[in-house]
This record gives structure tokens, sequence and C-alpha cells, in this order.
């Protein structure tokens, strides 16, 4: 990655700037002073916001500006949810996700190996059955001829379901007599009862925990080029879901003044009590990294089936998704973690899990009424929510992080897999934000793209992005541009406990923010999508 290094410049004296923008439409975030015409930084921080003939009068002779007539500039995008290292590492993998079907699938992996050395693992690939004619699984006969001697563990878009070939799975020690772990399945042939190489959710992990652990310098390399990408999508925070091993690199970059962008890392909840047992209660860190919430799964998601909901999905009456682990659990540990002080972060996408999470979230805050430490706990996806319960977040202070761009993605099936009246009820952007809720946005990359243009496309416009259905998809659902880049900086700022200093461009805040070619609110959605990033400064930096 060609990062920059983040380190001091050159000023002409007291008071002036060391990077002034003008020319641009500026959207601040800030209801209090929601457009403006320039801005001033000085150390790192927005040292004025306003007209060009107040910032002017900022610029000295070491002052850096930049214009960008015509150009759109917004606070930095703070992705809310990111699994960093998977997004990083998915850059250079085999690229499933557009194969038209299963041969072009299989096809894709085929080449993939030529450049591979034999026992080399093929991992990643986000392929997606439902776009292809016969919306089946792939199985592990599909590619096993083509990938005789490496182990194959590609995964869906959704990252809930994986794909092993035959020499990953006898390398996990799957056989016919493996049973189905708790929170998840071993899809077989029901005529033969052997593994068909399709693994749910939790059956994941029987092949992910013999996958050789990258080494730090790999990691290192996906990290970097994972950052470069948000730079040139004007993403300026991230939200990182990734293992805690990936915390050790984010510090070799702080060190090294080479992080662009602002990083809060997540654990996942087995750490509460590491975490309080070396004094972390509630998150810490500075203001390029931070330890965010803990994370827990309450179910799978509705591609895999897996989402939890009260009744069985439509096109499978056989079930009704799956929970994680019991409801007991699932309120000892968030009563736990809440009583340590930490924040939660749980992923909820059926109704049932939902409804289940709010309940354990209620339970907790009762039970540990003396807490110090201000609460940001948060429900991840907030897929599918009955009425009842999307009034509960707002009742119990619970934030709605959610991934527009998911409905776009997944409204191609969601009617024929939950039926169209709980449609009514999914990705319920302008429900929250009518409702006051704070609501967060992000992508869930590798999931989805990182792009934010995508998330921003879909919260306004619920079409694909090729157009239609006309009007949207639920368009009583949609949100106003001003809302959407409002979720997508302040809420999620707020998401962390940050909202006091980013996510809005005023006087004092920090000095990130996204430049765009053109004024996106002139353009029609559709021209979004292709209009570039020109500037992103993190920290008043230039980054890209």
């Amino acid at each position: 990655m060609a990062a920059t290094a983040l380190t001091g410049c050159g000023r002409s004296g007291p008071g002036t700037a060391d990077l002034v923008l003008l020319e641009a439409r500026i959207f601040t975030a800030d209801e209090t002073n929601p457009w403006a015409e320039a801005i001033a930084v000085r150390d790192g921080l927005i040292a004025r916001i306003g007209t060009e003939e107040e910032i002017t009068s900022l610029i000295g002779e070491g002052t850096e500006v930049v214009r960008r007539p015509g150009g759109l500039a917004v606070p930095g995008f703070n992705d809310a949810h990111v699994h960093m290292l998977d997004g990083g590492e998915s850059l250079a993998s085999v690229q499933l996700r557009d194969a038209q079907d299963e041969n072009e699938f299989r096809d894709r992996i085929a080449a993939y190996v030529q450049d591979l050395s034999a026992g080399t693992w093929v991992r990643k690939g986000n392929w997606d059955h439902e776009a292809w004619p016969s919306q089946r699984h792939p199985t592990k006969e599909l590619i096993d001829a083509v990938s005789p001697h490496h182990p194959v563990f590609v995964t869906r878009l959704d990252g809930h379901i994986s794909l092993a070939n035959s020499l990953a799975l006898e390398l996990a020690g799957i056989t016919r007599e493996t049973p189905d772990p708790e929170g998840g399945t071993i899809v077989r042939d029901p005529g033969s009862g052997e593994a068909t190489g399709i693994l749910i959710d939790a059956a994941r992990e029987l092949v992910q925990r013999v996958i050789p652990d990258a080494e730090d310098a790999e990691i290192r390399w996906a990290m970097e080029a994972a950052l470069a990408h948000a730079a040139e999508l004007g993403v300026t925070s991230i939200q990182d879901n990734t293992d805690p091993q990936i915390y050790r690199v984010y510090e070799q970059l702080r060190a090294e003044g080479m992080l662009t962008a602002r990083i809060n890392a997540w654990y996942p909840i087995s750490y509460q009590n590491e975490l309080a047992e070396a004094g972390i209660r509630g998150p810490s860190g500075d203001m390029w990294l931070r330890r965010g919430p803990v994370k827990i799964f309450a179910d799978g998601s509705m591609g895999a089936g897996s989402a939890w909901f009260f009744e069985p999905y439509a096109d499978d009456p056989t079930t009704s998704g799956l929970a994680m682990m019991s409801e007991e659990e699932l309120h000892r540990l968030i009563r736990q973690a809440d009583g340590l002080g930490l924040n939660i972060a749980c992923h909820a996408i059926g109704d049932r899990a939902g409804a289940v999470v709010l309940d354990a979230f209620a339970e907790a805050i009762g039970a540990n009424s003396g807490r110090k430490n201000p609460r940001r706990h948060r429900i991840e996806h907030a897929q599918v929510l009955r009425d009842e319960d999307l009034r509960r977040f707002l009742e119990l202070g619970i934030i709605a992080s959610i991934q527009p761009s998911h409905a776009i993605d997944d409204m191609r099936w969601a009617e024929r897999r939950i039926g169209r009246t709980r449609c009514r009820n999914a990705y319920r952007v302008g429900s929250f934000i009518r409702a006051g809720v704070h609501t967060a946005f992000g992508t869930d990359w590798f999931v989805e793209p990182l792009d934010p243009r995508l998330g921003l496309y879909a919260a306004v416009t619920r079409e694909f992005p090729e157009g239609g259905p006309e009007g949207g998809w639920f368009p009583e659902e949609r949100v106003s541009l001003e809302q959407a880049i409002t979720a997508y900086t302040l809420g999620s700022a707020f998401a962390e406990g940050m909202e006091d200093v980013k996510g809005k461009l005023a006087d004092g805040y920090l000095a990130d923010f996204t430049v765009f070619e053109r004024d996106l609110f002139s353009l029609e959605p559709r021209q979004w999508l292709t209009t570039p990033v020109t500037l992103t400064v993190v920290g008043g930096r230039i980054v890209h």
C-alpha cells in the first residue's frame, strides 16, 4: 500500500490553517449548521467551518489549499460493521461473487489453483448460488476434480455457509458419522448420508480450526490492502469485527504512523473476562485505535436458512432457523458483559433472535443498574423485526447497526424465503430513523462491498443497482440522502461513543472528511454509484 505516514506538516504561523478546502459544497451532518462553503484544518482538527470569505482569511504561506469545484464534501464515512482481515484477504482471493452458474464457479476455482503450490488452502470467494439459474448449493463433487491437491473452503457471500472439497473435509475429520455441532449443520446427501461439502454456521468451525493461522506479515499485507481500499472509497473510520490477533498489527501500523483510517476493534464475547482482568471496562485507546464492544451471535443468516424466526421459513416449513446458543446462555453472557462495563454488539437477523436479544438486554440493564459507564449496546443487522420489538430499541437505548446494501442484494430472494408479510418488517431503515432510534450504517464487508455509495443508494432508493423495482422495494422504508449520510457518519460515531469528536464537520471536531467529484444532491441516485471520491482526509492529512 502506498500509505502516507501521518506526521506533521509545515505551518506559516499562529492562527493560520494547515489545510483548507475551497469551492466544494459541504454537507456537515450538524443539524445546527448543515451546510457550509469551506473548511480550515489545523493540528488534525477542524479549526473553522464556514463561508469561503471566513476561511480564506486563515490561509498562510504554509497552508495547503485544495479546491474541488463542483464537488461535495461530507464527514468521513464511518463503517459500523466490517470484517477487515477477511476483506483484505478477499482482495487477492478467488473471485466467485459474480460467477453466473455452477460451471463458472468450478472453472474459476480451477484457474485459481493453477498458480498455487500443492497443499495451499483456497478460501474466501463470496459465491452466491441465489444468482445462478439452478439456485442450488454447490457440492464437493462439483470441484473435487479440479482441486485434488488443494483443500478448498470457499464461503458464500453472507459468511454463514461454506463449501469444502473432499480434501478439506478429510483434513477436518468430517465423516458420515460426524454429528452436527450446536448452532450448525453439516448438510448431507439424503440418499447416502455423506456430507455434501456444505457447512452452515457453527459447522464451518470444524474446518476453520484446521486451517493454518496466517503469519503476521500476511496479516499486515491484507490490512494495508484493506486500508488503501477504504481510503479510495472515502471511509475514514472502521468498526472491525476481526480476530483479536489483528490488534497487534493495528498497533504496529499505529506506532509507525501508517494508519489511514481510525480503528475500533471488537473482541469475541469469550474474551470478556480477559478484558476485565486487564482493567478494560468499556471503550479504551486513543483517537486512532480503540477497543470496542464484545461480539456475540444469536442466530445465523437468512440466506443460509439459519436466521431464527418465530414462524417456519416459507420455502422450508421444516425449520425456523438456528439459535447459536440457548436463551439462558445468551442472557448469562450479555448480563455478565454488561456488568463488567463492556458494550455488546449482538448479531441478530431473524425476528425471534431480535426479540430474544432485546429481552436479554432488558434483563441485563435491570440487573446491572449500578453500572457507571454509558452503554452503547447494539444489534447488528436487525434485519427482520416485529413492530413491538422495534419500539423496544428506543425504550432500551439499543443501537440499530444496519447494512443498507443487504436489502437490495437479498430482495432478489427474500420474499421466497420468508414470505411477503414478514418482508414488510425487513430492513426497516426508515422505520428506525423515524422512530428516533440511534441508527448506524455499515457494509459488513467482505459480505457486501465496502463502498459507501452503494449503501447510500440502497437506503435512499431500495432499488437494484441496475434500477427497479419502480419506486423501491417496500418504499416506505426509504430515507433521504441527508438521513443516509448522517447515519453513515454521526450515527456510526454515536455507536462507538465518539459522537462528541467525530461524525460531523464542526469546529473542534476531528478533521476527517470525504469529497466526491460531483455533488450527489444534484445527481440521479444511480449516478452516485459511479461518482468517484477525489479526496479523503483523516486527521487533516490527505490519505487519498
